[in-house]
């Protein structure tokens, strides 16, 4: 069935459209031939893009370098046994809900409260925590492209003690021969780094001794945190239009890189020690009678999916309404700890050469954090043949694997803005994005100083830790247990149709209880456990930290607010109001009429339908409704 339609906007353009009636719906068909079932939020143009989308902003740095550190910080091959029943019980369940929850009302993670307006401060901390976190991503991007420039020289500039290096530099393993080493006479061994570490301090953060120390800024790192935002900015100027287009490279060239790093790492000398230490034989069982391992298991699971940074409703708000996110979401999961598990063996055999290089175990070589990927495996690149090619290569996978995740948590701020005020963005989405990433830009720059690299732990200290076990139990507690776990699942039930009794089952008894209970517990380990944060034996000052509590606070404040502000709106007793404000707003449910069925149907206006969404006028000549 087809039907003509002129679309009048507010510029004064005339469009004419084709609208085919599919399902109950009509997709309309842009001049590309691509039809789009919500012309006024927009769709996916193909479900490739969403789905590298989504393995692009789940698959990030952290799967590089912090996965296999916690493998074999944790018994090697005996952390996937915790690793993946974590992923069972906790990891998949918030990942399927969350994508779920955006797909079916095709809002963003402030909009999708609707269903609990009392709970509204949760999607408002989630944008905010977003929003800090893509202040210093884009930094450790920046740290990338720096590298990469400076790997197309030969030698290394970090395999040898250059000018640059003062009398603690050593190249020996022990630092203690002075032969082959730039230790000056007068120093001690203990204080002797290697020419890698010198370098990450000297010249690429010419950091300073401490936070208190601002120094001024450093300007090739100034320039690279420049151009990750120009990339970021121009990879999202057109929206999810564009952006679905980048992650066809950025989010598969990775894969590549591994590939060839497994096979050129297997082929080097001490490999095999270096996959042993990983997840062979010297995997060590007894450590899952540590109930650290398992704490280490679940964070890793939780923070690699990205569960509760409100990125994964965003993306997903942009689904057809019928799309299979069910099938969606366990093929991301399984691709994203498969990923984690293979960047393990390019990783440790490379670790494992380099510990056969200096001949000391590989215990010795492995280090966290960033002092793993800018130091570890720089030193360990320049012991390979032909040591620029495979630097190049190594920081050109992190730079894409860190821009397809930031591309994501920009997107999550600017659908959450457009979102909440369609009137007044959802027609300047480009001149929105471009403010945003200049905003950003700007409040990055304290960490491209002396100091930076300080600023950069405390922010991902604070603000990237147990803040999001916060929102992702309360997020639970929302759906689950005020909204209503038995209609949720109905809303999915709309979507990817009926289920039986059985399908359900692990899913209820995972999102009623396995799920909240895990959390519950790590949030309060966590908490109990707190330490300071440290940068390489540097103690924060006791202003820094309350600073990092600040920022805590400040992401954490909109919880409560908003829902004083929802009880303060309602009326009646206190019981009543808050009866109120925790029932779903009459416009709760999925974005499009024909989509809402009985159980969300909505009054229809007679005669001719005339429609205001965002900042179009659109007048259907047939006076079916748009």
């Amino acid at each position: 069935m087809f039907m003509r339609s002129c679309e009048v906007e507010l510029g004064g353009q005339l469009r004419v459209t084709v609208r085919e009636q599919n399902d109950g719906c009509e997709e309309s068909k842009t001049r590309t031939g691509v039809p789009e079932e919500n012309a006024d939020r927009g769709n996916w143009t193909t479900k490739r893009e969403y789905i590298l989308s989504m393995v692009g902003y789940a698959v990030g740095l952290g799967n590089v370098w912090r996965f296999p550190y916690l493998a074999y910080k944790n018994g090697g091959g005996a952390f996937l046994i915790p690793y993946f029943l974590m992923l069972a019980v906790a990891g998949l369940p918030m990942f399927f809900l969350e994508c779920s929850l955006g797909q079916f009302c095709s809002q963003g993670p402030i909009n999708v409260w609707k269903a609990v307006p009392i709970m509204q401060g949760v999607g408002v901390t989630m944008v905010l925590v977003s929003t800090l976190v893509a202040v210093y991503y884009n930094v450790i991007v920046g740290y990338s492209i720096y590298y990469m420039f400076t790997s197309f020289q030969f030698p290394l500039p970090w395999s040898e003690c250059f000018r640059w290096s003062d009398g603690n530099c050593s190249t020996t393993p022990t630092g203690t021969d002075h032969n082959d080493s730039c230790l000056a006479p007068n120093n001690i061994s203990t204080a002797v780094k290697s020419p890698s570490e010198q370098y990450w301090d000297k010249v690429a953060l010419r950091r300073t001794g401490g936070l208190e120390e601002t120094g001024e800024i450093v300007w090739h790192l100034a320039l690279c945190l420049l151009l990750a935002w120009l990339l970021t900015g121009a990879a999202l100027f057109k929206g999810i239009k564009s952006s679905g287009k980048v992650v066809y490279f950025t989010a598969t060239f990775p894969y590549v890189v591994l590939f060839i790093l497994v096979v050129r790492g297997l082929t080097l000398d001490g490999a095999r020690d270096g996959i042993e230490y990983y997840i062979g034989s010297q995997s060590n069982l007894t450590k899952l009678a540590e109930a650290e391992v398992w704490k280490d298991a679940v964070t890793q699971i939780f923070y690699s999916l990205s569960v509760a940074w409100g990125g994964l409703t965003a993306l997903s708000s942009y689904n057809k309404f019928h799309n299979n996110c069910y099938k969606d979401s366990i093929i991301i999961c399984a691709v994203n700890c498969g990923t984690s598990i293979f960047a393990g063996f390019a990783i440790f055999s490379i670790l494992g050469h380099m510990a056969h290089v200096y001949g000391k175990p590989v215990s010795e070589v492995v280090q966290s954090d960033f002092a793993l990927a800018f130091v570890a495996y720089p030193e360990a690149l320049s012991q390979l043949p032909v040591s620029p090619l495979w630097s190049v290569l190594f920081f050109f996978m992190l730079l894409t694997l860190g821009l397809d995740s930031q591309f994501a948590g920009i997107e999550t701020i600017t659908t959450s803005l457009q979102d909440s005020f369609p009137e007044a963005l959802k027609s300047r989405s480009s001149l929105l994005t471009v403010v945003t990433c200049i905003v950003l830009f700007l409040l990055g720059l304290p960490c491209v100083t002396q100091t930076g690299i300080y600023w950069v732990k405390l922010m991902d200290h604070f603000c990237a830790g147990w803040m999001l076990l916060i929102t992702a139990v309360l997020e639970l507690i929302g759906i689950i247990y005020i909204y209503g776990g038995s209609r949720f699942i109905k809303d999915i039930e709309m979507m990817i149709g009926p289920k039986n009794l059985l399908f359900w089952l692990w899913w209820k008894a995972c999102w009623y209880l396995i799920s909240p209970i895990v959390l519950a517990v790590i949030l309060v380990w966590s908490l109990f456990t707190f330490t300071p944060p440290t940068y390489d034996s540097v103690v924060y000052p006791e202003w820094g930290v309350s600073l990092g509590w600040c920022m805590t606070a400040f992401c954490l404040m909109w919880i409560p607010a908003f829902a004083v502000w929802k009880l303060a709106k309602a009326e009646g007793s206190f019981w009543q109001r808050c009866k109120a404000a925790s029932l779903a707003t009459n416009s709760w449910g999925p974005y499009l009429d024909c989509h809402r069925g009985d159980r969300y149907k909505k009054q229809q206006s007679s005669g001719l339908d005339m429609k205001v969404t965002s900042n179009v006028y659109s007048i259907n000549s047939n006076l079916t409704p748009v």
